[in-house]
């Protein structure tokens, strides 16, 4: 037991959560979190230039999190859709990081099964399908188990995710982010210099309050909102024609322009999502041509068009966390 708890002492990332609990802790102390580093200090000129790139995952170019402050709202099939629309309209090469330990969906929303191989270094290879690499935690469990874990373990799993990863060249990497705003969600945004975050919504009121919160922790860890994206936005009858507001009409619209944000379309409750989602076949790839495809591709063109923008304005990246 003894030998144990010294592991387990000497392997914890006490700097991180020092980080953590200042940031929370509200002390009126002024810091930067990219100035934590375990590597060796080094002689004046031999230190990293840019600190963010301790932070970076190998071969990837840019991360975003597709987000919600609440589940059930549709957040991962619209990170799906995301990234197999970026891959395909966008001809990039794209990543998807299932971070959802709790619940993984990419398996089944990508048709996607079995244990990753690995490489010569002991590196997870992703799986692929529709173009885009992917990991989950759901290739690493049995389908029905469940992960009775603490946050220690859950951290410690996402790490291994992210970096244990061979991705290979990424230009962009999606992160299905788990539902909320607890532990997991703030250490994925300290330990990933993410570009960028899309907020998921339904109209309803109850599920905008809680993006609200969402966008609030991101603006804490001064991560950029790429923008809102109401879902389930309205149900159109497929035989009428006739529009039907089940959750409300405009509330992310509407929620996105008070809070300043860029406001990235509606996507309808479509049964063809909910069929094509079911079956592993996401709908930007099993129906290309549909109208709901093309929202998504437009919205994966906006996205893919800010993220350059962003790029091409500042070149920064990433978290730049200050305390007051």
């Amino acid at each position: 037991m003894a030998r144990q708890f010294r592991s387990f002492v000497s392997s914890y990332d006490w700097k991180q959560q020092a980080c953590c609990f200042l940031q929370e802790s509200n002390i009126p102390w002024i810091f930067n979190v990219r100035t934590f580093s375990s590597a060796p200090r080094g002689r004046p000129g031999e230190q990293n230039r840019n600190p963010m790139n301790n932070l970076a995952v190998a071969g990837v170019e840019s991360i975003i999190a597709v987000a919600s402050g609440k589940g059930g709202v549709g957040k991962s099939t619209t990170a799906v859709n995301l990234a197999v629309a970026l891959a395909l309209e966008c001809k990039l090469r794209v990543g998807l990081l299932d971070a959802d330990v709790y619940g993984p969906s990419i398996p089944t929303l990508m048709k996607l099964q079995g244990r990753p191989q690995l490489d010569a270094d002991s590196k997870m290879l992703p799986l692929e399908n529709f173009g885009v690499r992917c990991m989950s935690m759901g290739f690493l469990m049995d389908k029905d188990a469940p992960a009775v874990w603490r946050g220690p373990m859950v951290m410690s799993a996402l790490e291994k995710l992210m970096r244990g990863t061979a991705w290979g060249l990424i230009d962009v990497m999606v992160v299905d982010m788990p539902p909320g705003t607890g532990d997991a969600q703030i250490s994925i945004s300290q330990r990933l210099p993410l570009a960028g975050a899309v907020i998921v919504s339904t109209p309803q009121d109850l599920a905008l309050v809680d993006a609200r919160r969402g966008v609030t922790m991101f603006q804490k860890v001064d991560i950029p909102i790429l923008g809102v994206i109401e879902n389930m936005s309205f149900f159109k009858c497929p035989k009428c024609g006739e529009r039907s507001d089940v959750f409300g009409h405009g509330g992310a619209h509407l929620t996105s322009q008070e809070m300043g944000m860029e406001f990235l379309g509606e996507v309808p409750l479509n049964m063809a999502i909910r069929e094509t989602s079911d079956e592993g076949a996401p709908i930007v790839a099993s129906s290309p041509s549909s109208e709901i495809s093309g929202i998504y591709r437009a919205i994966a063109r906006r996205i893919e068009c800010k993220l350059g923008e962003w790029a091409s304005s500042d070149g920064s990246v990433g978290p730049s966390i200050v305390i007051k």
